[in-house]
């Protein structure tokens, strides 16, 4: 995951938060994580007992973008993704072998970005998890603000069943809009939203990267013991590693993740989406990537603006290995920022970030 610190550096050199936010906000990070016993104690016992919303994977994201139409043909040819369905203007591209996905809304926006992500659970029943949501301070308002629910009968205008295919949306603490599907959803019709196309379209081009599936998303939250005792509460995710003070909170038991950095000024956002590709070879990619059309910055803590590629080196004072668990990202046309990494990565140590399942805190002392 990318450096914070960086990504505060540039935010005031823009001038789009006072110095004195700045500060404080450095002093978050530096004690991100279990600061406070009660919420330790708290979060880490609902991780280790029976959630009320076990979820297994991530499903998918939904971006807003510019441009629709110029945005599905640029990640088409990229990564050569079918089409394996249409929510009316939205377009469905399948990401490896389904039924993850990548949404692109089909509106443009005047506020690209990564509007909300979706986790699966087995045998979804909508009405449960939303009397679930509700017994844990989620309430059902028809909306998808902070702490707020709503469902959403995607009818057959839009590709879901004639009755409806129920999809459900909430707000974290923050805003940050999750949504709640089968893990038969593909975005498709179907009471689920598991009928997609029998055959996908296919991409006019193969791509250039071969996606195999999501791994995390890192999402900014004002008060990160907050937020933890939130999701461990709802959904188990126990910590089976950290990259420094900050902890990966494993999802279901594949190797995705969810990422919960403390960064108060940018709070309530999802700051980039990581996806699975094999053979992960910096080098390899960046050539790919700049043959696109990006410009590669190499090693750096940023990028400043679209289509730019750049790799940060994470090393052991942030759970990577010795010699830096090299970590790549790139922003889109619309400048969305996701990351890639190797299938096998999990958020952990080793050069590929592969090494997971020894939780220690910042301190060392295992927990």
């Amino acid at each position: 995951m990318d450096s914070e610190i960086n990504h505060l550096m540039s935010a005031l050199k823009k001038q789009q938060i006072s110095r004195r936010t700045f500060l404080s906000s450095l002093t978050a990070l530096a004690v991100a994580g279990f600061s406070i016993k009660g919420r330790q104690n708290s979060a880490f016992a609902a991780a280790n007992s029976a959630p009320p919303i076990p979820v297994e994977a991530i499903n998918h994201m939904t971006i807003s973008v510019s441009d629709p139409t110029a945005s599905v043909a640029w990640y088409q040819g990229l990564f050569g993704m079918p089409i394996a369905a249409r929510q009316g203007g939205t377009i469905v591209l399948q990401v490896g072998n389904g039924p993850q996905f990548i949404a692109i809304g089909g509106s443009p926006s005047d506020n690209p970005r990564i509007t909300h992500y979706c986790l699966e659970v087995d045998n979804f029943d909508h009405e449960r998890i939303v009397e679930i949501l509700a017994e844990n301070g989620v309430a059902a308002t028809g909306q998808s603000g902070p702490l707020e629910s709503r469902v959403r009968m995607r009818g057959e205008e839009f590709g879901g069943a004639p009755s409806g295919s129920p999809e459900l949306y909430f707000g974290d603490p923050d805003g940050i809009v999750i949504q709640l599907q089968d893990s038969s959803y593909c975005g498709g019709a179907g009471l689920q939203g598991e009928e997609c196309l029998a055959t996908p379209e296919p991409s006019p081009t193969p791509g250039l990267l071969n996606l195999i599936e999501f791994n995390h998303f890192t999402l900014f939250v004002e008060d990160q013991p907050r937020s933890i005792e939130f999701y461990q509460r709802l959904f188990g995710m126990p910590i089976d590693t950290y990259q420094g003070a900050l902890p990966v909170m494993r999802i279901g038991s594949s190797k995705q993740f969810l990422a919960l950095p403390a960064v108060p000024p940018l709070s309530g956002r999802i700051h980039h989406a990581s996806l699975a590709v094999e053979n992960f070879d910096v080098d390899q990619i960046f050539s790919l990537l700049e043959g696109y059309g990006l410009t590669i910055l190499g090693e750096a803590g940023g990028a400043n603006g679209p289509l730019q590629a750049y790799v940060t080196m994470r090393g052991a004072d942030r759970g990577g290995a010795t010699e830096g668990t090299p970590e790549l990202y790139f922003t889109d046309p619309d400048g969305i920022l996701i990351q890639l990494q190797d299938i096998s990565y999990c958020g952990g140590n080793g050069y590929l970030g592969e090494e997971c399942g020894t939780v220690e805190n910042p301190t060392g002392r295992n927990i």
